[in-house]
């Protein structure tokens, strides 16, 4: 906590702005984009690497914070404040710290994957300030951060390899993919079914336990959503990523519309239609992961024409 203090005292409204929108990079949202943009626009292959080795880090992220259910700094010290606007993206428990672990995974495996200098020395930035931004919020300790660091760099390391032997060998991709989708499986009848003790289900702790299942659900729809588009994609689609750039902006601009609004849409008809919603949850995601690895790839032919590309 004394590192924690000593952030706290240096803290001033323009720090307080700029840590608030550097820890944003660590959001589903930004990498779920980023993924996507990557595997429409550059290089499938490391679409699917990036994706999965965030993927896998917020399984293993998930499973230690139910795990070891370490509460927040301000929580173990009363004393402690937090920068306030970051309090609502800080519910459940606090090792290891998720953001980090989004932020390192996808980011270090893009300073890894691409050469361009830019893109590096960008993503290695945001793989040091990110981590830097959740303990100067106050939302999470050197030990979290430290942790989800460490996962994310072996995951970023021991999944690269794999990848690269997978875009050789569609079989080798299967066993991957099929590899990956049981390590969901396996989280999702862990939180499912393991005996936790009553703290868990408490009042005030009720609601780490309902993200651990919301994230097992919706991870597992993505993953066999992952198998359905590389399916397609293999035998049938065979879309072609590259493209002039404003072809590019529109695949982009597109892609990322057409997949929030399937994510949005059918919230309430499947929440509806299904009584649990951790099923509806998953059929969601996994029919995003779909509309953004199929659906709209069947667009790309003809964004090729417009951008003066023959067949």
């Amino acid at each position: 906590m004394s590192f924690l203090y000593f952030l706290e005292e240096i803290r001033n409204p323009v720090l307080d702005f700029l840590f608030s929108i550097v820890t944003l990079f660590g959001e589903e949202t930004v990498f779920m984009a980023v993924g996507m943009i990557v595997f429409w626009c550059v290089n499938k292959q490391k679409g699917y690497y990036l994706l999965s080795v965030g993927f896998v880090g917020t399984v293993i992220n998930q499973f230690l914070k139910i795990t070891f259910r370490v509460p927040r700094p301000w929580v173990k010290d009363p004393n402690f404040t937090i920068v306030e606007s970051a309090r609502e993206a800080a519910s459940g428990y606090s090792f290891p710290s998720g953001h980090t672990q989004t932020s390192v995974g996808l980011f270090g495996g893009l300073a890894l994957k691409f050469r361009n200098r830019a893109v590096r020395i960008a993503s290695i930035a945001l793989c040091v300030l990110v981590p830097l931004s959740r303990m100067y919020l106050g939302v999470h300790t050197p030990a979290d951060v430290g942790v989800s660091i460490v996962i994310a760099l072996v995951l970023i390391f021991a999944l690269a390899p794999l990848f690269e032997k997978a875009e050789k060998s569609p079989k080798v991709m299967y066993a991957l993919l099929f590899s990956l989708t049981g390590i969901m499986l396996a989280y999702l009848l862990f939180i499912s079914f393991w005996s936790f003790p009553e703290e868990v289900f408490h009042v005030d702790n009720v609601h780490n336990y309902t993200s651990a299942v919301k994230n097992a659900y919706t991870l597992t729809g993505c993953m066999l959503g992952f198998l359905v588009v590389y399916t397609v994609d293999l035998k049938w689609l065979k879309f072609d990523t590259k493209a002039v750039w404003w072809v590019q902006l529109i695949k982009i601009a597109g892609g990322l519309v057409l997949v929030l609004a399937v994510k949005e849409l059918l919230r309430a008809p499947l929440a509806a239609i299904l009584p649990e919603n951790t099923w509806a949850r998953m059929i969601r995601y996994f029919l995003m992961v779909v509309t953004a690895g199929t659906l709209w790839p069947i667009t790309f032919k003809y964004f090729a024409k417009l951008g003066g590309k023959k067949e």
